[in-house]
């Protein structure tokens, strides 16, 4: 984690925690489902000698508040809007990360004028497929189901396997370590009731519910990168080859070996490539007005 602490703000009477570190041009980083801005924080450093870096936690997740409302790609991508405009902040280079993909897709939809650049991770909302785990929480009784897996006494029973497997020499991947970390933090109601809103707005029991391939031509306006782990289980490495189809022009990077996280599997690979990406000569286009 960086040595700052996280900002709040106050927006529309909830708070939202953020992290807000360096000067330059502003690249906002956007998490996925269960994620906080902990998965992007070894990034700050790595960045903000040069780039004024923005990390939030979406509301329902790490330290922002978790309303009853509308968790919706909309209304996190207005959250994100309502946040810069709290910083006075015009324009961002967008990272988003799962779900957080999809937010950054959507917010390009409906603010395309607040836009450079659009990096995509292993991002929702490219075609259909997306694991079982996620799925299954569409269904019927979920609720109740996760109040008790994710008890107290079931994660400590868990957590004490884990320890003993630990010394048998096994060492968690990256994948399991972060969601292990979002997992735990169902044990209370509103966090559980946050993740089934934020997860039902996107999937329902066939697959990921919102396609943005609709859209990708009013993208070709900006610099795209589209990053993806070959071995990711959650969402397939081929929904990034879908966008280079609709979008010849876009940058793929293909983390081999690693998984859904693909800056976590190999962070030093992603920060030389999100770097190299954002000081390219590409130049945006100024896009019009917002897709209709």
């Amino acid at each position: 984690m960086p040595h700052m602490a996280p900002h709040k703000v106050v927006l529309h009477r909830q708070d939202l925690s953020y992290l807000d570190s360096g000067s330059g041009p502003v690249v906002l980083f956007i998490h996925g489902i269960l994620g906080s801005q902990r998965q992007w924080a070894h990034l700050v450093d790595k960045m903000d000698d040069d780039h004024r870096v923005l990390v939030p936690d979406l509301f329902g997740h790490g330290d922002s508040a978790k309303p009853l409302g509308d968790y919706s790609l909309s209304a996190h991508a207005a959250a994100m809007r309502d946040l810069l405009d709290h910083l006075g902040i015009e324009r961002v280079t967008l990272v988003g990360h799962s779900l957080g993909g999809g937010i950054a897709m959507q917010f390009f939809y409906l603010f395309p004028e607040r836009v450079d650049r659009l990096v995509l991770v292993s991002s929702g909302g490219l075609g259909r497929e997306v694991n079982m785990i996620l799925r299954s929480a569409t269904l019927p009784g979920a609720a109740q189901v996760l109040s008790v897996v994710a008890s107290a006494p079931v994660v400590s029973r868990f957590e004490a396997l884990g320890r003993g497997a630990s010394k048998l020499g096994w060492r968690p991947g990256a994948d399991l370590s972060a969601v292990w970390r979002g997992f735990r933090t169902l044990g209370d109601g509103e966090s559980r009731r946050a993740f089934l809103a934020t997860t039902r707005a996107v999937i329902d029991i066939g697959g990921q519910s919102i396609s943005a391939h609709d859209h990708l031509d009013s993208a070709s306006t900006i610099p795209i990168l589209v990053v993806w782990g070959s071995k990711d289980r959650m969402i397939p490495a081929s929904h990034a080859l879908s966008v280079q189809d609709a979008l010849p022009d876009c940058r793929v990077e293909i983390f081999e070996g690693a998984g859904h996280f693909p800056h976590l599997d190999d962070p030093e690979r992603f920060a030389c490539t999100l770097r190299d990406f954002i000081a390219s000569d590409d130049e945006p286009e100024e896009p019009s007005a917002a897709a209709e």
